[in-house]
């Protein structure tokens, strides 16, 4: 095992190394336009390899599953988390907060078979803190997701009322770590990095004053920051390209804002969205499209080149869930559980389907079918189809779902908690047709 905790001074930090056993990663395979060493079987980051919550088209992950079929393995996991699953290689990563041992860890596990490879305690401490406290119930200590650039992996917590990013190498060792900023928690947090040419973006607004901030992935020295108002917020900073350009994206504070990525320089900020998002933007390559549902519901097509223009906007409620785009439109269930697909170009409601449950999770793209996963375990599998809704498929694993699926190399990853006599197991599952 691992573990290194921030202390009073930065850079200072306790560190112990005992890995669970020895591996070797997969060289991954140089990407286009990153300059990464990601595969197209990877899943580097949050909403996958373009941000955008599409899968690689070219695979045919299963389905159908329960607890039983199609299911290469099952991994008990320590402590709590809704962060979603980062693949590399042979790796399968993920964060989690362990509240009876008072840590957060990064936890690797193999892809082949599920062992655990080693777990790389963050965090020791800090976590039952009076803040903490104030927590919704549907948040977690480790609701973020691990992004990596093919040489170090990145992640973000709070801890000790304030928000920490770290970086750690492919076998779990100590490299850096930085403050982002002091954090007042509201709901919680759940801001995960972005990383783009050597740099890892990190965002964490809040009701004292939030921050921006873009790192060296290398050594975590700084480059260039932006302060952001004082009020909560939840949405992680996106790299999308639209117009052209590379744009760093924030949602939320009651603001849409673009950000040069590379040099901080602000490109357009605009009034809209809503005070707080958690929802991730989508791009059509003209516009961005924005939603929010605090302190009201709203969902937006803005033209991003700082004009200021509303292409067209709505009242619906997604507030958690991400959208997709695709072919002209946008797919999405909402936080009520209403898959909906809207025309891209006018906000026309193409249909709307009542499912079941409450959705926190976000929609996975993967060809022609949108993988959606409620907070009971139960997975929708409809069809991209915007002249109707065609339901294709629907499963159930364990009891409670909050994080959202990685799909990749045609294996699903799920993270699914079982509650047994008032006692609560996470596991992480990989679906594989059999």
């Amino acid at each position: 095992m691992i573990h290194f905790s921030p202390r009073r001074h930065r850079h200072v930090f306790f560190y112990n190394s005992l890995l669970y056993a020895s591996f070797f990663c997969m060289m991954p395979l140089l990407v286009c336009g990153q300059s990464e060493l990601i595969s197209d079987n990877d899943w580097p980051w949050w909403r996958g390899p373009q941000r955008n919550g599409i899968a690689n088209p070219n695979q045919d992950p299963p389905s159908t599953w329960d607890e039983t079929n199609n299911v290469t393995w099952k991994t008990p996991l320590p402590g709590k988390g809704h962060g979603g699953i980062t693949i590399l290689g042979q790796q399968v990563i993920l964060a989690t907060a362990d509240l009876d041992r008072d840590v957060q860890s990064v936890i690797c596990l193999d892809r082949k078979t599920g062992e655990r490879t080693w777990e790389s305690i963050i965090h020791r401490g800090g976590l039952k803190t009076k803040g903490n406290q104030k927590q919704n119930k549907k948040a977690s200590l480790a609701s973020t997701t691990v992004a990596t650039d093919g040489k170090l992996l990145f992640v973000n917590f709070l801890n000790q009322e304030s928000v920490w990013t770290t970086a750690i190498s492919l076998q779990g060792k100590f490299v850096w770590q930085e403050k982002i900023c002091d954090y007042i928690v509201h709901q919680g947090f759940g801001s995960s990095p972005s990383i783009i040419n050597g740099l890892v973006i990190v965002s964490a607004d809040n009701k004292g004053g939030g921050m921006i901030k873009a790192l060296r992935a290398d050594n975590g020295k700084l480059v260039w920051e932006r302060s952001r108002p004082r009020k909560p917020n939840y949405s992680s900073p996106i790299i999308l390209n639209v117009g052209g350009k590379d744009q760093l994206l924030m949602t939320g504070c009651d603001l849409v804002t673009s950000i040069d990525p590379t040099s901080g320089k602000l490109l357009w900020e605009i009034p809209g969205a809503t005070t707080e998002c958690v929802t991730s933007s989508v791009t059509d390559g003209k516009h961005i499209f924005t939603s929010g549902g605090y302190p009201k519901n709203h969902l937006a097509a803005v033209v991003a080149d700082g004009s200021g223009t509303i292409a067209w906007e709505n009242n619906s409620r997604h507030y958690v869930p991400s959208l997709v785009h695709s072919g002209g439109y946008l797919f999405g269930v909402m936080d009520a559980g209403i898959a909906v697909c809207y025309d891209s170009r006018t906000g026309e409601t193409q249909w709307k389907n009542r499912l079941q449950g409450d959705f926190s999770s976000s929609l996975v793209l993967v060809g022609n079918r949108c993988y959606a996963t409620n907070e009971k375990g139960e997975t929708f599998i409809f069809s991209a189809n915007p002249k109707q809704f065609s339901l294709i498929a629907k499963n159930k694993l364990g009891d409670s779902s909050l994080s959202t699926a990685t799909i990749c190399g045609s294996r699903v990853y799920m993270r699914v908690a079982h509650s047994e006599s008032d006692q609560r197991q996470e596991y992480v599952y990989c679906l594989g047709k059999q």
